[in-house]
C-alpha cells in the first residue's frame, strides 16, 4: 500500500517540531492503558493485557476509558464487531472532553441484520456543537477478523482512518469561524450498549436478545499523542523532547494525492450520508464548512 500521508513544514512549523514534546508512545496493554468503567464484568481483560472484550445482554452493556487524557495526537485501536444478526446494537470508539461545550471526535459502528453491511457513523464536537455526522458502509466485513481504526487529531485538522485509509477530514477553520477542538484535553471511551430506539434503520428492527450476549473485541491499542497533566495545567507536548521526526509526524500530517484519492474513492462508493449535502436540513445554507469542498 502506498504511503498515504505527507506532512507540510510551513512557515516556523519546522521548529515547532524539533522542540515539541514529550509525547506517550504506549501499544498493546489494556492493563496498564485503560479502565473498565461500567458493565458489572461485562468487560473483560484477558492475554496479560493484550486482548480486551465488551459484551452486552439485555441487562447491560460495558465501557472503558483510557487512563490518560490527550490534547492532540494519533490513537489507533484494532477492533472486530459484534457478529451475526447485532441489530440494535451500538459499538463506539471516539475522544471526548467533558462539560456541557465539551468537543468530541466520535466512531460508532451501528448493528446490522445478519448478511446487511454495518454503518460507520462519524461526527466532530466542537464547544458543544455537533451535527456533522457522516456515515459508510465498509468494504469488508468487519466481524471476521480485527481492522484498525484511527483517529488523527492535529491543529490543523482531523483525518478518520480505516485500515490507513482515510474516509474523512475535518480542517480547522477557524478563521472562517467554525470552531475546531484543539484547546480541551480529550480522554478514548468506548462502550458497547443498546439503542435499538434508532440504530437500526431508525429503530424499525429491535435488538434480538436470544442471539445475546453481543460482544466485540480489541487490540494493539496505541496512544502517539501529547498526554495531558491536570495538575500543571499542561501537556506534556510543552516539554523538550528528543522524540523522532517520525513519532512526531502525526502533528503537521495532511493528505497527498494517494490519500486525496482513496479518500474520494471512500467517499464516492462508500458514503451513505453526509450532512454536508443535506439541504432539507440545512433550509436556510449549509454550514460553513461545507462550502468549501465536499472531501473536507
Amino acid at each position: 500500500m502506498s504511503i498515504l500521508f505527507s506532512f507540510k513544514l510551513e512557515s516556523g512549523l519546522l521548529l515547532s517540531l524539533l522542540v515539541c514534546s514529550l509525547m506517550a508512545s504506549t501499544e498493546g496493554n489494556f492493563y496498564q492503558d485503560v479502565d473498565i468503567t461500567w458493565g458489572d464484568q461485562r468487560g473483560k481483560i484477558f492475554q496479560g493485557g493484550q486482548l480486551l472484550t465488551l459484551s452486552l445482554d439485555k441487562y447491560s452493556g460495558s465501557g472503558f476509558q483510557s487512563k490518560n487524557e490527550y490534547l492532540l495526537g494519533r490513537i489507533d485501536m484494532q477492533m472486530k464487531l459484534v457478529p451475526g444478526n447485532s441489530a440494535g446494537t451500538v459499538t463506539t470508539f471516539y475522544l471526548s472532553s467533558q462539560g456541557p461545550n465539551h468537543d468530541e471526535i466520535d466512531f460508532e459502528f451501528l448493528g446490522n441484520l445478519s448478511g446487511d453491511p454495518y454503518i460507520v457513523h462519524t461526527n466532530v464536537f466542537s464547544q458543544g456543537k455537533g451535527n456533522r455526522e457522516q456515515q459508510f458502509h465498509l468494504w469488508f466485513d468487519p466481524t471476521k477478523a480485527f481492522h484498525t481504526y484511527s483517529i488523527l487529531w492535529n491543529s490543523l485538522r482531523i483525518i478518520f482512518l480505516v485500515d490507513n485509509i482515510p474516509i474523512r477530514v475535518f480542517n480547522n477553520l477557524e478563521a472562517n469561524g467554525v470552531p475546531f477542538p484543539s484547546k480541551q484535553p480529550m480522554r478514548l471511551y468506548s462502550s458497547l450498549w443498546n439503542a435499538d430506539d434508532w440504530a437500526t434503520r431508525g429503530g424499525l428492527v429491535k435488538t434480538d436478545w436470544t442471539q445475546a450476549p453481543f460482544t466485540a473485541s480489541y487490540r494493539n491499542f496505541k496512544a502517539n499523542a501529547c498526554v495531558w497533566s491536570s495538575s500543571r495545567g499542561s501537556s506534556s507536548c510543552n516539554s523538550v523532547s528528543t522524540n523522532s521526526l517520525q513519532d512526531s509526524a502525526w502533528q503537521f500530517q495532511a493528505l497527498d494525492a494517494s490519500g486525496r484519492n482513496r479518500l474520494r474513492w471512500v467517499q464516492n462508493k462508500h458514503m451513505i450520508y453526509n450532512y454536508c449535502t443535506d439541504l432539507k436540513r440545512f433550509p436556510q445554507g449549509l454550514p460553513t464548512e461545507c462550502k468549501r469542498s465536499r472531501f473536507l
